[in-house]
């Protein structure tokens, strides 16, 4: 093992102690009570099995069996999510076939920043994490159930369903993927035609065009961003069969491995005979293993925020600092679109989490006694087929794509793809993976903007044509929830390939499709409450240098007050009204963006 890793493993479970003793005696207690079930009233359970058939009506009453509760995120409207509608009836099947039984606990929202992006509705995404954990602790609170399954991919989704299982951590809870959708278009072609409509370069009917053969069937986006990191952590972290985040939508192994799941279920339930509860599933060597697949595939920055939110869901106290220690020792080992031209199918092909695991323990850099949903965390290195209709597993020893998946001892960077910064800006982190090197500095006057709709117009007047370092406020949590700004990513791509050298310095979110333009984000104390940006004026000089992870503003703030903006107008309207309280009491982006834990 990495000397290193295993120093940051016992430096966060030094830090942890009181607060995940605290959750460990909860969730002791709470699997010490036995089968909740069983402690119904008459009345309960009578409502309980209302709406059950004949056969599941017995099933639910006998406590000897295990009743699933399923908590989706289904709806027709989001890709990812679509496929959800008949996996119920699946596991229920599965289930009853088995002698047990399965019943929808919860269904919980699933929005999509790819609609909401440079919308209204954006403001919400951030917060819509914390309001599916209590969604998923209100479907769980019924306590018929015996285990959990998962059934969500994207973005807030699926952190929030696991912040939300672990408050019913004594109970066995897994993932149950959908899968990503067949390759549209390349990425390549993507931003291309997205710069040139920036530019004028093209037409709408062009953009909508191209944006539908990006995007055009069920199934996850193909591109490595938040929904297919949170696929990837989740599976390094044993939350979900081997090999089974990326098995395509319309594979015939899908079904095969969405059973195969909930039987598994029955294994690891209190009744079984391998008790698998998610608080001993999720502990700080898990969490390791889930930032450390994240900074060697490249993944989305947003889990700078989320991995920090689960933890502390655990009672794991997870920091930047960790994340920046273990960057400096962790490789990148993966080639997938921002960080490459590949997408998530191609990496599957090339071998896929099971590989990139592999590579990480041939370093040290896997805690191998880890305990996983299934086998050992030597089973994750392993990838599932069909033959004669059962999941086989097989071992992964070679990368099919070089060029995707680093071949054994060889990587694309010695470091992580994240990287955290810090100066009297404040601190926030960079996707440094997607960078060129030759964009990794940058001293440069600030262009101050407070808002990204103010940067758009800017650019369309010409008034970006000069090296400069964008400075995108007031949009961290308590200012606006945090949107993405992908409205900037088109356009200072433009600016970048007409000559000019930029960097973007911003409290809001950019997520895993940041691409090339270098990018500080999540940048904390926020300018709302009084930050370091909300100090900064025009022309001000700005040094970067990503690599050492320095940034610093060379104007003296002393004799300077903060600037206070107007945002009344961006808190109604959409819903947006209705998440004052969230506003007012969230944490920083540094720990975890969260009312939960504040």
């Amino acid at each position: 093992m990495n000397p290193i890793l295993l120093d940051v493993t016992e430096t966060i479970a030094r830090r942890s102690q009181a607060a995940r003793e605290a959750y460990m005696r909860r969730m002791e207690k709470q699997a010490a009570a036995g089968k909740s079930r069983a402690k119904l009233s008459c009345g309960n359970l009578a409502h309980t099995v209302a709406t059950c058939c004949p056969q599941e009506k017995q099933q639910i009453l006998d406590f000897t069996t295990i009743n699933v509760g399923i908590v989706s995120a289904y709806n027709d409207m989001v890709s990812a999510h679509t496929p959800y509608a008949d996996y119920p009836q699946q596991i229920k099947q599965v289930l009853r076939d088995n002698g047990h039984s399965a019943q929808v606990a919860a269904g919980v929202p699933a929005m999509c920043d790819g609609i909401t992006q440079g919308q209204d509705g954006m403001d919400l995404s951030l917060f819509s994490r914390d309001l599916i954990a209590q969604a998923t602790a209100i479907g769980l609170s019924h306590n018929t159930f015996d285990a959990a399954l998962l059934l969500g991919i994207c973005d807030k989704i699926a952190p929030g369903q696991l912040i939300g299982a672990l408050s019913f951590g004594h109970l066995p809870a897994a993932f149950v993927p959908s899968g990503p959708m067949n390759t549209g278009i390349s990425n390549k072609q993507k931003v291309k035609i997205r710069q040139q409509y920036a530019a004028g370069e093209v037409g709408k009917d062009a953009l909508q065009e191209m944006e539908n053969s990006a995007y055009h069937s069920v199934g996850t986006c193909t591109f490595y961003g938040t929904a297919n990191t949170n696929q990837l952590i989740f599976e390094a972290m044993g939350l979900m069969l081997p090999g089974s985040a990326f098995v395509p939508v319309n594979s015939p192994l899908r079904p095969h491995l969405t059973a195969m799941t909930a039987k598994q279920m029955i294994k690891i339930s209190a009744q079984g005979k391998d008790f698998r509860p998610l608080y001993r599933v999720v502990n700080e060597k898990s969490i390791i293993n889930g930032l450390v697949a994240l900074l060697a595939s490249g993944g989305s920055t947003n889990h700078t925020i989320h991995l920090i939110a689960i933890a502390r869901a655990a009672g794991i106290i997870l920091t930047w600092d960790d994340f920046s220690r273990l960057s400096d020792i962790v490789p990148l080992l993966t080639r997938i679109y921002p960080n490459g031209t590949a997408d998530i199918n191609q990496f599957h092909q090339a071998g896929g989490v099971p590989f990139l695991l592999k590579s990480l323990a041939d370093r040290g850099l896997l805690h191998l006694d880890a305990t996983p949903i299934y086998g050992t965390m030597q089973d994750y290195f392993c990838e599932p087929s069909l033959e004669n209709g059962e999941v086989v597993f097989a071992p992964i020893t070679q990368t099919r794509d070089e060029n995707v998946i680093a071949a054994p001892n060889t990587q694309f960077s010695a470091q992580g793809g994240l990287k955290v910064i810090d100066g009297n800006l404040g601190r926030g982190v960079i996707k440094i993976s997607a960078v060129a090197k030759e964009h990794h500095k940058l001293t440069a006057p600030a262009l101050v903007f407070e808002s990204q709709d103010e940067v758009v117009e800017a650019y369309k007047n010409g008034r970006l044509n000069q090296d400069a370092v964008i400075v995108v406020r007031n949009s961290g949590p308590a200012a606006r929830g945090m949107p993405e700004l992908h409205k900037l990513m088109p356009i200072l791509g433009n600016v970048m390939e007409a000559g000019h050298r930029v960097f973007l310095v911003t409290d809001g979110r950019l997520s895993g499709a940041s691409g090339k333009v270098p990018s500080i984000i999540h940048l904390c104390p926020e300018s709302v409450n009084g930050g370091p940006l909300a100090y900064i004026r025009q022309g001000d000089i700005i040094e970067i240098d990503a690599e050492k992870g320095s940034m610093r503003c060379l104007a003296d703030f002393a004799d300077r007050t903060p600037f206070q903006a107007d945002l009344s107008a961006d808190y109604d309207g959409c819903g947006r009204e209705l998440f004052r309280l969230f506003r007012k009491n969230v944490s920083p982006a540094e720990e975890g963006a969260s009312i939960l834990f504040n």
